[in-house]
């Protein structure tokens, strides 16, 4: 008999679902417990808010010496992908996050001298990395991977999955999601995507098997804290972005890109990228592909 094999932890700064659809129940949740060691283990190399992570290390001391194979593939992932977005997509925007974060939380909004002095500390290509050290060239630089992490983490979980011979399962982060085949055979999973501006509604369904998708918006969030990293301020435009990829750590950073660029911009951006689906919700709520 089919066995549904469920738990739900806090991590990632935000709550992680496993759900794993198998024959075995103790075969499923040595599975499960082994999804969440790769949640919890990808947190613990790559929060910013964490000072003892290898992020938290390099964002204080300017350079990071021995740095995991993981955290320095996440970085090259997220560099490579700027290159090819143009700069849309930018993991050394932590200095200006910190500086809208500390002025909204004062109900004040930064002023174009403090943004301009911001933004001179963000560039993707002042990250250095050499072997397995990564350094900053300009002191006071910091970079966030939260528009990546979740992804990786997600997809570090599936493949522990896959290793324990499970089929069927989905690994949800906050809105990164990848499944493992359907539901059952043949039976997608489904994915609601909600109406940023009433999260009561759902605006679409999204079937996925064997894939991943991700979101960006200003869900649940005081404010718009996905900010542009050339013009240093909150991205306008659509209420959110929604992205279906083979991989959640494509989807995460591509549904971030697609929420900064403007629509038509980042149709054309993701469109170089194989396999990749992409739609917006708008402002007045009508949807977008």
């Amino acid at each position: 008999m089919v066995q549904i094999i469920k738990d739900v932890q806090d991590a990632l700064g935000t709550f992680v679902t496993v759900t794993i659809v198998h024959p075995d129940a103790n075969e499923g949740i040595n599975a499960l417990h082994a999804a969440f060691g790769e949640i919890h283990r990808i947190h613990h190399l790559m929060s910013a808010r964490n000072q003892n992570s290898e992020v938290g290390v390099l964002n204080r001391e300017g350079f990071c010496k021995g740095v995991s194979d993981d955290t320095r593939h996440v970085i090259q992932e997220a560099n490579s992908l700027s290159e090819l977005m143009e700069g849309a997509f930018d993991i050394t925007i932590l200095p200006v996050l910190e500086l809208w974060e500390e002025n909204i939380s004062k109900n004040k909004i930064p002023t174009d001298s403090e943004i301009s002095q911001k933004l001179e500390l963000v560039n993707y290509r002042d990250v250095l990395i050499e072997g397995k050290n990564v350094s900053f060239t300009k002191r006071g630089m910091g970079i966030t991977l939260a528009g990546v992490a979740k992804g990786y983490a997600v997809d570090m979980a599936i493949e522990a999955l896959l290793q324990r011979n499970i089929r069927h399962a989905l690994v949800n982060a906050g809105g990164d999601i990848r499944g493992i085949g359907g539901k059952g055979e043949s039976i997608p999973w489904k994915i609601a995507i909600r109406d940023p501006r009433n999260l009561t509604q759902v605006v679409t369904i999204v079937e996925i098997y064997d894939q991943a998708v991700a979101t960006s918006g200003t869900y649940r969030r005081p404010f718009n804290d996905i900010v542009n990293p050339k013009a240093g301020r909150p991205a306008p435009g659509v209420l959110s972005s929604t992205v279906i990829a083979e991989k959640a750590m494509d989807a995460d950073m591509l549904a971030t890109c697609m929420y900064i660029l403007e629509a038509k911009k980042g149709r054309e951006l993701i469109g170089k990228r194989e396999g990749v689906k992409a739609f917006v919700i708008k402002s007045d709520g009508s949807i977008m592909n």
